[in-house]
């Protein structure tokens, strides 16, 4: 599919997402995104979480993810406020399949000041003590809401630390937004809501300078590896997934 083609889908699927609308609330409703579904349907989408199983991951560096994952009205949803009341546990949660080439959907929306992200390429052979050691990350965040949003790579839909969006298509508080991460043979694209936000080149003398300038210039497994796990992020705050595909390119 070309470019121009493939933006169009992009725009369409957008449309379709804000269509249903978001309400703030905590119901999952897999109406929302019907349309979009049955366009997968019949392909070579994998479905790693559809409302009613955590089978698909696990805890990094455990088997099982955190006390405070649970499904809730068929989402994935990370209880940072119980956890901290609570003592929940909790920590990032990755897929048990890695992936190499992929395109990634997810649906997300986020509670008031919340910060949380997907990272990818993640390495959980013990060797490294965080997702981020090893996995980029797009970041999910309320920008106006947390004070992360005041750093210019730090804001949602960006290349953690490395890359800003120059547009910023993210819906409000409390309303859902469309994720899609696609990387072939190094090419990296992040879309958000039909948008594209990041688009770079990985493993090249320009993006290991750009690496060697951000926070994980000390992190010698950074970035590295080629093929790993998709995550998503125990950062202490609220947040709520839905709908998760990837189809491997």
């Amino acid at each position: 599919m070309n470019m121009k083609n493939y933006q169009v889908v992009l725009v369409a699927a957008g449309m379709a997402l804000a269509s249903c609308g978001g309400t703030g609330d905590n119901s999952g409703s897999s109406a929302s995104t019907d349309a979009q579904l049955s366009a997968t349907k019949g392909s070579e989408w994998i479905t790693l979480f559809d409302g009613s199983s955590l089978e698909n991951f696990k805890g990094f560096g455990k088997e099982q993810p955190g006390e405070a994952w649970i499904i809730q009205d068929g989402t994935l949803f990370f209880q940072g406020q119980r956890k901290r009341e609570e003592g929940l546990t909790g920590g990032d949660i990755v897929t048990k399949e890695t992936f190499a080439d992929f395109h990634l959907k997810v649906e997300w929306k986020i509670s008031e000041s919340g910060n949380s992200g997907i990272m990818f390429l993640v390495q959980d052979n013990g060797e490294y003590n965080a997702t981020y050691h090893t996995g980029p990350e797009y970041q999910l965040l309320d920008n106006d809401g947390h004070r992360d949003g005041q750093i210019v790579t730090h804001r949602t839909a960006n290349l953690y630390d490395l890359i800003a969006s120059e547009v910023e298509p993210v819906k409000p508080v409390g309303e859902w937004n469309l994720t899609e991460i696609v990387l072939k043979d190094g090419e990296l694209e992040f879309y958000l809501n039909g948008v594209q936000t990041v688009k770079t080149t990985m493993w090249t003398e320009a993006w290991d300078e750009m690496v060697a300038n951000s926070k994980f210039k000390d992190m010698p497994g950074f970035a590295k590896y080629k093929e790993g796990a998709i995550s998503f992020q125990d950062h202490g705050d609220d947040i709520w997934f839905r709908n998760i595909q990837i189809k491997r390119l």
